[in-house]
């Protein structure tokens, strides 16, 4: 199934960055990335190329397992698993995408501190603080069940360490010295990535 998986890989990359940041520049006139603006070797900066590694290394399974790289071997080759695993990935591309739409103009992808959006706790943002991550990880583990290689799981753990650095110590922190108190209560009682779990 690698070319499958790679033929979701293209279609997350697409819909997911280049698709959702041209709607918000149409929209405001900024394309919303700001990962790259951060100190070389700060926290805020090893989050992003750790997940930007990871992300880009998903395609790369694929590849590799046509070509025959080392760590391509697929770990099993199940059919109705790697279906399966096309299927989580399909809910995990529609499910980011749902919630990158529902914040509306305040959709960044990283944080520049001289912003002030407006804090969305509304639809699927009432349940869990971070849908579009939850969904991340939606996607990611159908794309393991699709392509389950060695270069699947290093894309997959370096987008999990990634989005968690980011996440904990960018993201929180900006988004409670902007917010205050609403923050602050926001955190306590609505899960970071899977609901009931702060």
């Amino acid at each position: 199934m690698p070319s499958l998986g790679l033929t979701l890989c293209i279609i997350w990359f697409l819909t997911l960055f280049v698709l959702r940041s041209l709607i918000l520049w149409v929209k405001t006139g900024s394309l919303g990335i700001n990962t790259f603006k951060r100190r070389i070797g700060s926290l805020a900066w090893c989050a992003t190329m750790s997940a930007t590694v990871g992300i880009l290394l998903a395609p790369i399974s694929p590849v590799a397992t046509l070509y025959n790289w080392p760590m391509s071997e697929m770990l099993y080759n199940v059919p109705l698993v790697h279906w399966t695993g096309a299927g989580i990935s399909v809910i995990g591309i529609v499910g980011a995408l749902a919630a990158q739409l529902a914040m509306g103009e305040s959709w960044r992808i990283g944080v520049d501190e001289s912003e002030r959006t407006k804090l969305v706790t509304d639809g699927m943002f009432r349940y869990v603080r971070n849908p579009i991550f939850s969904f991340i990880g939606v996607f990611m583990l159908g794309f393991f069940l699709t392509v389950p290689t060695g270069w699947t799981l290093l894309a997959i753990v370096l987008t999990a360490i990634g989005i968690h650095l980011q996440v904990r110590f960018v993201e929180e922190p900006h988004l409670l010295s902007v917010h205050g108190d609403e923050y602050a209560s926001y955190l306590k009682t609505v899960g970071r990535f899977i609901p009931g779990f702060t």
